[in-house]
Protein backbone atom coordinates (compact mmCIF):
# COMPACT_ATOMS: atom_id res chain seq x y z
CA UNK A 1 0.00 0.00 0.00
CA UNK A 2 0.91 3.60 -0.21
CA UNK A 3 0.48 6.67 1.93
CA UNK A 4 -0.28 10.14 0.33
CA UNK A 5 -0.19 14.02 1.74
CA UNK A 6 -1.44 16.56 -0.23
CA UNK A 7 0.01 20.01 -0.22
CA UNK A 8 0.09 23.60 -1.97
CA UNK A 9 -3.37 24.59 -1.01
CA UNK A 10 -4.32 28.11 -0.43
CA UNK A 11 -6.20 31.75 -1.16
CA UNK A 12 -5.81 33.05 -4.65
CA UNK A 13 -7.68 35.56 -6.46
CA UNK A 14 -9.58 34.56 -9.35
CA UNK A 15 -7.03 34.15 -12.61
CA UNK A 16 -4.59 32.92 -10.71
CA UNK A 17 -2.31 29.71 -10.28
CA UNK A 18 -1.45 26.94 -7.64
CA UNK A 19 0.40 24.12 -7.82
CA UNK A 20 -0.93 21.14 -5.81
CA UNK A 21 1.86 18.39 -4.23
CA UNK A 22 1.52 14.59 -4.10
CA UNK A 23 3.75 12.53 -1.49
CA UNK A 24 3.75 8.90 -1.58
CA UNK A 25 5.31 7.23 1.38
CA UNK A 26 6.63 4.25 -0.83
CA UNK A 27 8.38 3.90 -4.08
CA UNK A 28 5.79 1.29 -4.82
CA UNK A 29 3.95 4.33 -6.07
CA UNK A 30 5.28 4.05 -9.61
CA UNK A 31 3.13 1.17 -9.76
CA UNK A 32 -0.04 3.06 -9.20
CA UNK A 33 -2.28 5.43 -11.08
CA UNK A 34 -3.02 8.78 -10.29
CA UNK A 35 -6.16 10.74 -9.80
CA UNK A 36 -7.18 14.04 -8.23
CA UNK A 37 -10.87 14.59 -7.30
CA UNK A 38 -12.55 17.72 -5.50
CA UNK A 39 -14.90 18.51 -2.83
CA UNK A 40 -17.01 21.14 -2.22
CA UNK A 41 -19.47 22.06 0.55
CA UNK A 42 -22.93 20.22 0.43
CA UNK A 43 -21.40 18.54 -2.95
CA UNK A 44 -20.43 15.14 -3.96
CA UNK A 45 -16.43 14.56 -4.86
CA UNK A 46 -15.40 15.11 -8.56
CA UNK A 47 -13.24 13.70 -11.02
CA UNK A 48 -10.66 16.08 -11.81
CA UNK A 49 -7.85 14.88 -13.38
CA UNK A 50 -6.01 11.44 -13.79
CA UNK A 51 -2.35 10.27 -14.93
CA UNK A 52 -1.44 6.64 -15.62
CA UNK A 53 1.16 4.48 -13.51
CA UNK A 54 4.41 5.81 -16.39
CA UNK A 55 3.02 9.18 -17.16
CA UNK A 56 2.16 7.74 -20.43
CA UNK A 57 -2.27 8.54 -20.80
CA UNK A 58 -4.21 11.50 -19.08
CA UNK A 59 -7.55 12.53 -18.54
CA UNK A 60 -9.25 15.77 -17.65
CA UNK A 61 -12.74 17.35 -16.61
CA UNK A 62 -13.96 19.36 -18.89
CA UNK A 63 -13.73 21.93 -16.25
CA UNK A 64 -10.15 21.14 -15.92
CA UNK A 65 -9.17 20.41 -19.43
CA UNK A 66 -7.64 23.77 -20.95
CA UNK A 67 -6.42 24.63 -17.43
CA UNK A 68 -5.11 21.91 -15.38
CA UNK A 69 -1.94 19.76 -15.82
CA UNK A 70 -1.42 16.37 -14.13
CA UNK A 71 1.74 15.27 -13.13
CA UNK A 72 4.29 12.50 -11.55
CA UNK A 73 7.64 12.12 -10.98
CA UNK A 74 7.96 8.35 -9.67
CA UNK A 75 11.47 9.01 -9.09
CA UNK A 76 10.91 10.60 -6.19
CA UNK A 77 7.63 9.71 -5.78
CA UNK A 78 5.70 12.49 -6.01
CA UNK A 79 2.48 13.67 -7.96
CA UNK A 80 1.21 17.20 -9.16
CA UNK A 81 -1.44 19.17 -10.32
CA UNK A 82 -0.86 22.76 -11.60
CA UNK A 83 -3.89 24.76 -11.80
CA UNK A 84 -4.22 28.15 -13.99
CA UNK A 85 -6.95 30.30 -14.48
CA UNK A 86 -8.72 29.96 -11.31
CA UNK A 87 -12.24 30.40 -11.02
CA UNK A 88 -14.14 30.84 -7.95
CA UNK A 89 -16.20 27.35 -8.85
CA UNK A 90 -12.59 25.90 -8.49
CA UNK A 91 -13.18 26.21 -4.65
CA UNK A 92 -12.95 23.02 -3.13
CA UNK A 93 -10.81 20.64 -0.92
CA UNK A 94 -8.88 18.72 -3.22
CA UNK A 95 -7.26 15.24 -3.12
CA UNK A 96 -4.93 13.28 -4.24
CA UNK A 97 -5.78 9.43 -4.66
CA UNK A 98 -3.83 5.64 -6.23
CA UNK A 99 -5.46 3.01 -8.02
CA UNK A 100 -4.08 -0.15 -9.34
CA UNK A 101 -7.76 -0.44 -10.68
CA UNK A 102 -8.85 2.57 -12.56
CA UNK A 103 -8.39 1.52 -16.33
CA UNK A 104 -11.25 3.11 -18.91
CA UNK A 105 -14.02 4.78 -17.85
CA UNK A 106 -12.98 3.80 -14.49
CA UNK A 107 -10.82 6.85 -14.15
CA UNK A 108 -13.82 8.79 -13.39
CA UNK A 109 -14.79 7.36 -10.35
CA UNK A 110 -13.95 7.95 -6.63
CA UNK A 111 -15.21 4.13 -5.78
CA UNK A 112 -12.11 2.55 -7.99
CA UNK A 113 -9.41 4.67 -6.27
CA UNK A 114 -7.55 2.70 -3.36
CA UNK A 115 -5.74 5.13 -1.39
CA UNK A 116 -6.62 9.15 -0.54
CA UNK A 117 -4.45 11.77 1.14
CA UNK A 118 -6.01 14.01 3.38
CA UNK A 119 -6.96 16.60 1.05
CA UNK A 120 -5.77 20.64 0.80
CA UNK A 121 -7.81 23.45 0.78
CA UNK A 122 -8.01 25.18 -2.30
CA UNK A 123 -10.20 29.22 -1.90
CA UNK A 124 -10.57 31.15 -4.98
CA UNK A 125 -11.78 34.67 -4.42
CA UNK A 126 -13.37 36.77 -7.05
Amino acid sequence: QVQLAESGGGLVQAGGSLRLSCAASRSTFSTYDMGWFRQAPGKEREFVAHINWNGGSTHYSDSAKGRFIIGRDNIRNTGSLQMNSLKPEDTAVYYCAASDSAYGSRVYYAEYYDYWGQGTQVTVSS
